[in-house]
């Protein structure tokens, strides 16, 4: 075999690597954020870590607010991992709001290190409020997240790559 036949082949076979691994990358990451590997559930927390911020930090919303966001952040998973912040917070590794505010949790879901960009962001607290709100109104994920979106995506550039809520049960 010459030397352009043998540069040729591995070219070709090189190009074809290229293609495969590119396409791996791909998916994965495709997959990777369409929906949180394990769906998140609610789950009630008895003893919560101390809150990242103290009665004299200055916070966007009063420490009242802010505290029932982090509250619920841990709570509802089920929630705000399925609802978007705009703040811009994506550039920081965030998926969802509730990453605004619960950096890890225990393997039982419990949470164990709270994200302290929540005590300083107004758009992340106002977005975990209203979630709240119409959660304890009964309004369902796909609804609270639907309502965020019409009322953010206009006045910020920016959001989170937050996977869509499981459908309903019985639909597809």
């Amino acid at each position: 075999m010459n030397a352009s036949k043998k540069a040729s082949r591995t070219i070709v076979i090189f190009g074809g690597l290229l293609t495969v691994v590119t396409i791996g990358v791909w998916s994965a990451t495709v997959s990777a954020t369409d929906a949180p590997a394990k769906p998140p559930v609610a789950h009630k927390q008895a003893n919560l870590p101390p809150f990242p911020f103290g009665p004299r930090d200055p916070l966007p919303r009063s420490p009242q607010v802010v505290a029932a966001v982090f509250r619920f952040a841990a709570e509802h998973p089920d929630v705000l991992a399925y609802v978007p912040c705009f703040c811009g917070c994506d550039h920081m590794g965030h998926k969802g709001n509730d990453d605004c505010f619960v950096k890890s949790r225990a393997a039982n879901g419990d949470v164990v290190q709270w994200e302290p960009h929540g005590t300083e962001c107004q758009v992340c607290i106002d977005v975990g409020q209203q979630a709240m709100q119409m959660y304890s109104s009964g309004a369902s994920v796909r609804q609270i997240r639907t309502t965020i979106e019409q009322k953010y995506a206009g006045q910020y550039q920016n959001h989170t790559p937050t996977p869509q809520p499981p459908a309903p049960a019985g639909t597809k």
